[in-house]
């Protein structure tokens, strides 16, 4: 399955796209020439990896009967220093609250993501670092 992107240049370091019917526009900071009109490039991977985990879990407790009343997905990276600049790990930290979660549900919700259905991962992990923690708030 073949699919495509065009991004068209607005001047300066600004460029924009439509992405399933949705605008897009990503810029670099203004101390690098931009002016902050939209998220950096390398943000957005963090975001597509939120993105894509996040609907898999939730997918996948549905289907397990696990109802949760939160949930998060936050996403810490670590660049290199030495160009060209880009991330050598990231861990994505689940955040779950409900009544009587089981860690253990979860845990199988996240793997199931990670090593069967998220396409961002599979990626990711061929070139950096990829982990995990679970953090539940009871309620």
């Amino acid at each position: 399955m073949k699919t495509s992107i065009n991004m068209n240049w607005k001047g300066e370091m600004a460029f924009e796209t439509e992405l399933n019917g949705h605008k897009i526009t990503v810029d670099a900071a203004p101390e690098v020439g931009g002016h902050d009109l939209g998220p950096r490039p390398k943000g957005l991977m963090m975001v597509a990896l939120a993105g894509c985990t996040g609907m898999d879990v939730v997918s996948i407790l549905k289907k397990m009967h696990v109802e949760v009343a939160a949930f998060n997905v936050r996403i810490e990276g670590n660049l290199t220093e030495e160009h060209p600049k880009h991330f050598q790990d990231m861990k994505i930290i689940y955040e779950f609250a409900g009544a009587d979660l089981v860690e253990e549900k979860l845990r199988k919700a996240i793997d199931l993501s990670m090593e069967k259905y998220c396409g961002v991962s599979a990626v990711y992990k061929k070139a950096m670092n990829l982990s995990y923690d679970i953090e539940i708030k009871e309620q």
